[in-house]
């Protein structure tokens, strides 16, 4: 059981938990926290102190004093005026993301956000009342503005929400539930938009999505690599102890191990090829780059999903900061950075589909041996070099721009929520790109047949044979490539 705002979450337990809701929960340690930052917020506001955002306008209005009668008025406004997202909804799971990361950041105390406000988020979590939130409009400074105050409509009985996969009006959710809209106190609302929640939602996932696809990769590979009869020489341990990058070490002992045992790798020893291509060849290089990429990105999605992101801080009745913790500039820099590196597996992917096509080394041409009447595998790689050049123009990075608003006075954002859209797309991509060379090298194997080879990779084989059926003549394939995909989406192919 996990604590929110005392023990320290990872990623996988964010997963768990929105699989699983009661297996975190407050308790009295997180509650003291959370009640004494509460009573911090109220001494402050009966002290007549002024303090941003709790008894001043916001942004550009920092300077424009609120009295303490028109302070709960000033957070209602905030979150109606900030929810002016745009574009279709991001996935409900997304949106039960960011409320687990919302909850765990305000839970540490620091937020002034009150105890009954935390257990309505904690209660829609676990009766299914999940927002609805469109996926553009925010910046990624100041925080997810935008997106959160979408999340958080609902508190106030506005807003629409999921139900059986359609969008229905809260007010219309919470009478099916007997709940009321809640009315915020000073700070509340300011403490639930501020943040980085919508940034690390779709780090979060995408990481999830990512892993599994970096292990797919290499296992994709050592299956073209058998179709192909390559070397697995480039895999040695040696080679890689004196250029001793963690990725590359890991990728290199996986595709010794996806290769042990194997016909074709035998049959590879006296023949006249010196080397293989690069996109053979250079496998624990380039993937090795793209699990580095994915471990920075990873480490610092952990430090973030621990983290304080709104503003201000609030320390004691005394003192408190404003200061730049919503600034999405540290998750965006990795997100586009871990864009790179899932676009360039599908770049490598594509280059081993196309030299199982050449017609080389005992394979056919196009993988079928009645080509001119056939087109066999041409036009899937259209597919693949398709998709690949689509990640590339998503390669762009979000965090090299900024637009100042606010009037100015927020002159440098991140635009982190579209790094983070971005590298989920790309990840999409990346899917179809790896189920096409697994159909090519799956079709390349037929013809190294009565061969074997190692051990997985002839699971991994049937696995796909289970779905989709040896090429003889031209028929449908693009059905196969949904297929394929299928099995990746839903993590049927054995990785390890």
């Amino acid at each position: 059981m996990k604590i929110y705002g005392v023990d320290h979450f990872t990623i996988a337990d964010v997963l768990e938990i929105m699989r699983n809701p009661k297996s975190a929960k407050l308790d009295k340690t997180s509650k003291k926290q959370i009640l004494d930052s509460q009573k911090n917020v109220k001494k402050i506001v009966a002290s007549d102190r002024t303090v941003y955002g709790i008894n001043t306008g916001f942004g550009p209005l920092c300077d424009v004093k609120i009295s303490e009668d028109e302070t709960a008025q000033l957070q209602h406004n905030l979150i109606i005026s900030h929810a002016v997202g745009v574009g279709k909804p991001i996935d409900k799971e997304l949106s039960k993301i960011m409320m687990i990361s919302k909850i765990h950041a305000l839970s540490k105390g620091f937020s002034g956000v009150s105890l009954e406000v935390i257990e309505r988020l904690l209660l829609m979590i676990e009766k299914d009342i999940i927002p609805v939130v469109p996926e553009q409009g925010s910046v990624g400074a100041s925080g997810d503005l935008a997106p959160l105050a979408h999340l958080v409509l609902p508190l106030l009985g506005l807003g629409k929400v999921w139900e059986n996969g359609k969008e229905v009006e809260t007010a219309k959710a919470l009478k099916k539930h007997d709940l009321k809209p809640l009315k915020l106190g000073p700070k509340e609302g300011l403490g639930l938009i501020n943040g980085t929640q919508f940034i690390l939602a779709h780090a979060i996932k995408g990481i999830e999505k990512f892993e599994y696809l970096l292990d797919l990769a290499d296992l994709t590979a050592a299956m073209s690599i058998e179709a192909y009869r390559g070397s697995a020489s480039p895999f040695k341990k040696e080679l890689h102890e004196i250029r001793p990058f963690s990725g590359s070490k890991k990728v290199a002992a996986r595709m010794v191990k996806f290769l042990k045992n194997s016909d074709n790798m035998k049959s590879h020893e006296f023949c006249g090829r010196v080397q293989d291509p690069y996109s053979m060849r250079c496998v624990p290089q380039v993937h090795g780059a793209s699990r580095n990429a994915f471990e920075h990105l990873k480490n610092m999605a952990e430090t973030e999903l621990n983290s304080v992101t709104d503003n201000p801080i609030v320390l004691s009745a005394e003192e408190s900061i404003s200061g730049g913790n919503f600034h999405g500039q540290l998750m965006a820099l990795p997100l586009d950075y871990a864009t790179l590196a899932a676009a360039e597996l599908g770049n490598i992917s594509d280059r081993r589909s196309y030299l199982l096509l050449e017609g080389k080394f005992g394979l056919p041409r196009l993988l079928t041996e009645s080509s001119g009447l056939n087109s066999g595998f041409m036009i899937p790689q259209y597919t693949s070099a398709a998709l690949v050049t689509e990640n590339k123009t998503l390669c762009f990075p979000a965090s090299a721009d900024s637009i100042p608003t606010s009037l100015g006075q927020e002159d440098h954002v991140s635009m982190g929520s579209i790094s983070g859209r971005k590298f989920n797309q790309v990840l999409g991509n990346l899917e179809n790109i790896l189920a096409i060379e697994l159909m090519f090298a799956a079709q390349g194997l037929e013809f190294r047949r009565p061969a074997k080879c190692s051990k997985i990779v002839e699971e991994n084989y049937e696995i796909i044979r289970s779905k989709v059926k040896k090429l003889e003549d031209d028929r449908l394939i693009g059905e196969d490539i949904l297929s394929i995909a299928e099995l990746i989406r839903e993590k049927k192919l054995n990785v390890n």
